[in-house]
């Protein structure tokens, strides 16, 4: 097995128990998803790091995200950002509140429709939404690195397909199934 007792089993390892197991497992579809999983793992671990180098929690970056893909002037209501990031209005509130109070976001009154709240990423916000893609482009240029062109739009493309076909079959899947603040 793999090097200490609490280590997780090397890829090779868990396709092996598997199969004891479940002998019409297809070791070839299970190395692709298990690599998939522990990439996707090991990404969002190293964002964490990023994010909190910067002072700021994956789940805060989520929004600010949200806003600035909305376009400029970067504002949304709470409940289309919790549409958007698979969070209950209650999360959303929640989080929101932390983000007003770090000065990243800004939470008024729709001046148009009083009773709309809409929320509006800060030049804080941005600066610091800009700081994490910086580091983010880094460590995603570095991990692709022994990829050539050719080999990173073939990538690029079957991980697109293999993504559509997890949203036609799951369409309510978008969001997350817990909120992780």
């Amino acid at each position: 097995m793999a090097d200490t007792p609490d280590a997780e089993p090397s890829i090779e390892e868990q396709i092996a128990a598997y199969q004891r197991e479940f002998q019409d497992l297809d070791p070839q579809v299970e190395q692709i998803v298990s690599a998939l999983g522990r990439l996707n793992r090991r990404m969002n671990v190293a964002y964490n790091r990023q994010t909190a180098a910067l002072d700021l929690t994956n789940a805060e970056w989520e929004v600010l995200k949200a806003l600035v893909l909305s376009g400029a002037p970067y504002r949304l209501g709470p409940g289309e950002l919790a549409r958007r990031l698979g969070l209950t209005p209650a999360a959303m509130t929640h989080r929101i509140d932390r983000m007003v109070a770090e000065g990243l976001v800004t939470r008024d009154r729709d001046e148009a429709n009083r009773v709309r709240v809409i929320v509006e990423i800060t030049p804080e916000g941005r600066e610091k939404w800009l700081d994490a893609m910086r580091l983010a482009s880094v460590f995603e240029e570095e991990l692709l690195q022994d990829l050539d062109g050719g080999e990173r739009n073939k990538l690029g493309e079957v991980l697109t397909r293999l993504l559509r076909r997890v949203e036609d079959a799951q369409p309510d899947a978008e969001g997350r199934l817990a909120d992780l603040d």
